[in-house]
């Protein structure tokens, strides 16, 4: 019977230490489960930009009132204004060069001589031909001038001095040949000296000094590219020939190079002609520009964009082109009012050129829009300026 007894105390005792357990158990899991309650809670809410006052912070940026230029971009490349292979007119020797391979030469420079002495012979030869010449003319009309002395003495028939007459014309005929020869024989000589016929830039020398040439050779001795001025042929879309000339119409175009990457002007010149048709295959008109490239940085071969001015708007009103926002119901910036906060306002925007966007409405000039920072902003959000915009901003006023 106590056998009994002791067993329930002891089945009783067991049971009670697991059922505190149990109870601790829950409570921990509910403790638990609050405290995860309230911190999903408290992120939810420190996450909800709506319910935080704090501001944004913002570049903003003036509307200007401005001259505005209106460009036109297309492709182009860099051909020289004239190029010429100069080649030998005479067969001979290349005696010497003159010029050095990349030299810039002046239009009548020395490039090269050719051996001169068997010209120089045919000139001397032509020369004693014509004095010879000019001594039988002479005999001839002492002749002449007997002969017709005589026939008015009856000794000598008329028939005698038309003879000798006749031979006069001859020998005065064979003079004027011969001085035809002369000059031929002073040109061929003349050819001996390799002149330069345009001002410009040597190229690589094609042949040394001491080797024959010849009139046939397909080579040359050296190809010279005139650089100063330079030419631009580039492309635009044939959409685009009706402004282009209406722009030429008005006077001389003015052009721009610049290089693939758009960093910098390379160099000003002026629009020379528009091409007489346009590419079918390719919808695009041909257009040649002139630039005086005085500091060389436009090069022969070279690959550029060409900007072409199509006009100038005046008075318009234009902002960072960063500030130019769309949205499904069009374009809109914010503009930000006297209280710092920002305004979502429709606009129509023109052109967009050169990191600035003319305003065509719905912006006045005395208005400030946000350019930097807008994937925060709202209708009525507070923002705030920073440092660097606001010096920015400083200037301009």
């Amino acid at each position: 019977m106590e056998n009994e007894t002791h067993d329930r105390q002891r089945v009783f005792t067991r049971w009670n230490g697991q059922a505190k357990s149990a109870t601790a158990l829950a409570t921990l899991v509910v403790v638990c489960a609050f405290s995860a309650s309230m911190l999903f809670t408290n992120v939810s809410e420190g996450a909800d930009p709506s319910s935080s006052t704090a501001a944004v912070p913002v570049e903003i940026a003036r509307v200007e009132i401005e001259s505005f230029p209106v460009y036109l971009n297309g492709l182009g490349t860099v051909q020289p204004f004239n190029t010429v292979a100069v080649k030998t007119r005479i067969d001979g020797q290349l005696q010497k060069v003159f010029f050095t391979e990349g030299q810039i030469v002046k239009e009548g420079d020395l490039l090269a001589l050719i051996d001169p002495r068997p010209f120089q012979a045919a000139v001397d030869q032509a020369a004693a031909k014509i004095q010879q010449d000019q001594a039988d003319i002479a005999n001839a009309q002492y002749l002449l001038t007997k002969d017709q002395k005589l026939a008015k003495q009856g000794v000598s028939t008329d028939e005698t001095v038309e003879t000798q007459q006749s031979q006069v014309n001859q020998l005065l005929a064979q003079l004027a040949q011969d001085k035809a020869a002369k000059e031929a024989a002073d040109v061929s000589l003349s050819y001996t000296e390799i002149r330069s016929p345009i001002a410009g830039r040597t190229g690589i020398r094609l042949i040394d000094a001491g080797n024959q040439v010849h009139t046939t050779d397909t080579t040359g001795i050296v190809t010279i590219t005139q650089t100063q001025p330079i030419s631009v042929v580039s492309t635009l879309r044939e959409q685009d020939l009706a402004a282009v000339r209406t722009a030429m119409s008005k006077g001389p175009v003015q052009v721009s190079a610049l290089p693939s990457d758009s960093s910098t002007v390379l160099d000003n010149g002026t629009l020379s002609l528009i091409d007489n048709q346009i590419d079918p295959d390719s919808g695009t008109v041909r257009l040649k520009s002139t630039f005086p490239n005085t500091n060389g940085t436009l090069w022969p071969g070279q690959f550029v964009i060409l900007r072409v001015l199509q006009n100038t708007l005046e008075n318009v009103a234009t902002i960072p082109s960063s500030a130019l926002q769309r949205g499904p119901d069009g374009f809109y910036v914010y503009v930000v009012g006297n209280d710092n906060k920002a305004e979502e306002r429709k606009v129509q925007p023109g052109p967009i050129s050169g990191g600035r966007a003319v305003i065509v409405s719905g912006l006045a000039g005395n208005e400030q829009v946000i350019s930097e920072g807008q994937y925060r902003v709202k209708n009525g959000s507070l923002v705030s300026v920073s440092p660097a915009a606001a010096n920015t901003v400083g200037k301009g006023d």
